[in-house]
């Protein structure tokens, strides 16, 4: 029976309580680390030939935020970061909970929203692929660079797609001085992030580690959705 748009991310199942052996039709199952299953809604594109599976995890209910926060702390955790940075807007929700499942006091949020003591030189230009028509610029508070200078910093958003906004956070941060030992997301959309990546510097996909991944969809002759 399908599902109510509400009712997307609200529950992790046990392992395996969804076969995608036939396609996929009203949902896309995420799979986690430990076999555990999370349902994702599948967004038709343009085209009407292809579709991506779709995660907002402020939308998502406190279980699920804690399951994909503990994975995801779990593989930053060998890498030892100093500092969680989370880039606006729902990779925040992400990067706090990540923050505190690594045992650290705070973490820095990067915005979109200029106070008045921040400087321009410490802001790069930021689009999104779900807001493509808007112009924004990506900011750090400058009260903030002593927690990033000469740490080690995991720069997180919840999803990585276009690639567009995490090159626009580690613009940032070289800009500030800092590279980050690695970057974090809930969900790897595709492949299409690693070009923009790989064109910023040749090492920065390698760096990239994601709970899960999700495929470019196309629709079959039966209806059902598989990997393009």
């Amino acid at each position: 029976m399908p599902m109510e748009p509400h009712e997307f991310w609200q529950e992790v199942f046990p392992p395996k309580s969804f076969d995608a052996g036939s396609g996929y039709r009203d949902f896309f199952p995420a799979t986690l680390k430990d076999g555990r299953q999370i349902l994702l809604p599948i967004r038709h594109l343009a085209d009407g030939k292809h579709a991506l599976a779709s995660l907002i995890i402020n939308q998502a209910s406190f279980a699920v935020e804690e399951a994909l926060a503990s994975e995801l702390a779990a593989k930053l955790a060998p890498l030892e970061p100093d500092v969680i940075a989370g880039l606006p807007t729902l990779g925040l929700t992400l990067a706090a909970a990540v923050a505190r499942k690594l045992g650290h006091a705070r973490y820095v949020p990067l915005g979109t929203s200029r106070k008045f003591w921040y400087v321009d030189d410490l802001s790069v230009p930021l689009s999104s692929i779900t807001t493509p028509d808007q112009k924004k610029r990506l900011y750090v508070d400058p009260r903030m660079l002593p927690l990033l200078k000469d740490k080690r910093v995991a720069l997180i958003d919840d999803v990585i797609s276009s690639g567009t906004s995490i090159v626009a956070g580690l613009t940032l941060m070289r800009t500030c001085g800092v590279e980050p030992i690695a970057i974090g997301a809930a969900m790897l959309q595709t492949e299409r992030w690693r070009q923009p990546l790989a064109d910023l510097a040749p090492h920065w996909p390698e760096r990239v580690v994601g709970v899960f991944r999700t495929p470019l969809l196309a629709k079959g002759d039966d209806g059902a959705w598989r990997a393009a």
